[in-house]
């Protein structure tokens, strides 16, 4: 029986709706959420990315700003432009599109946001929250995860959970968040030895390497639920993830496709980390 679809486009849409209710009620009281975005550069995917966020936020009533600076721009004016949204009290949410260019630490970049600010949970006093479990923004795209296998009722605790990938931005928070749920888990990369012995033990299975397809079924345990959060062009401009989608639909218990699993997810979890710092905001001045 083929595995069945994690629909991120619905469950986005599902939840954007839910999160346009309470964007209504905090700008009918006088509190409407803004995010600011920072985008540095001509990079083509960045500019992709970034007119996405703006036109979802757009569709639920989230003001937006967006600042484009010159791929030359000093590191200076990066950071005094961060510094002036810190203290600008309409904006809720900072952004900083990644990659930066070279001379731009991106380091330096993410401890300046205002950690109240940083919708994308990457400053490192909210990575730090994440670890000790205390609340505070994390990453988006591992917070999607959650989302889909929450909607599921995937059953997370006291299950085996694989992660493949290590990155700051999914791989690590989404050890953690599984890891807080009382998951086992198990991180690999790519070069894991005997990577396929790891994967097969997963009843989860979340891959974020950037390598397409590297995942086949004979890696995966049947009825698993598989999370590909992986989006690879190939040279025919085909979109895959980095798992071999049709191979492992054919074993798995449940899949995100892509396109159209955890992307979508990623911006709906930045659109509702921006409305909850609106509704601290909103809470602080009304005490």
């Amino acid at each position: 029986m083929p595995a069945q679809i994690i629909d991120g486009i619905a469950l986005s849409a599902l939840l954007r709706g839910k999160l346009e209710h309470d964007v209504s009620a905090l700008t009918g009281a006088g509190c409407r959420p803004g995010l600011a975005v920072i985008l540095v550069g001509e990079n083509p995917a960045s500019k992709v990315y970034v007119r996405n966020k703006i036109k979802a936020c757009a569709h639920i009533g989230i003001h937006s700003e967006l600042y484009e600076l010159p791929s030359d721009v000093s590191e200076k004016q990066v950071l005094d432009q961060i510094r002036a949204l810190n203290a600008a009290p309409h904006i809720d949410g900072i952004l900083v599109q990644l990659p930066l260019p070279v001379q731009v630490d991106e380091g330096k970049v993410l401890e300046t946001l205002s950690v109240e600010k940083d919708v994308d949970g990457f400053h490192v006093q909210n990575v730090g929250s994440l670890v000790v479990g205390k609340p505070g923004f994390v990453p988006c795209t591992p917070a999607g995860c959650m989302a889909m296998l929450d909607h599921i009722g995937c059953p997370i605790e006291g299950r085996e959970a694989v992660v493949v990938g290590r990155s700051n931005i999914v791989g690590k928070p989404m050890a953690l968040m599984l890891l807080q749920r009382s998951a086992t888990v198990t991180i690999c990369t790519s070069r894991t030895a005997d990577l396929a012995f790891h994967t097969r033990r997963a009843d989860i299975l979340v891959v974020a390497t950037g390598k397409p397809r590297m995942i086949g079924a004979d890696m995966v345990k049947p009825g698993a639920v598989v999370i590909d959060v992986g989006i690879n062009r190939l040279l025919d401009g085909k979109l895959v993830g980095d798992v071999d989608f049709d191979a492992v639909s054919a074993r798995a218990g449940w899949i995100t496709p892509v396109p159209g699993g955890v992307g979508p997810m990623t911006i709906t979890m930045l659109l509702a980390n921006t409305v909850r710092s609106a509704q601290r905001r909103a809470d602080s001045v009304s005490t």
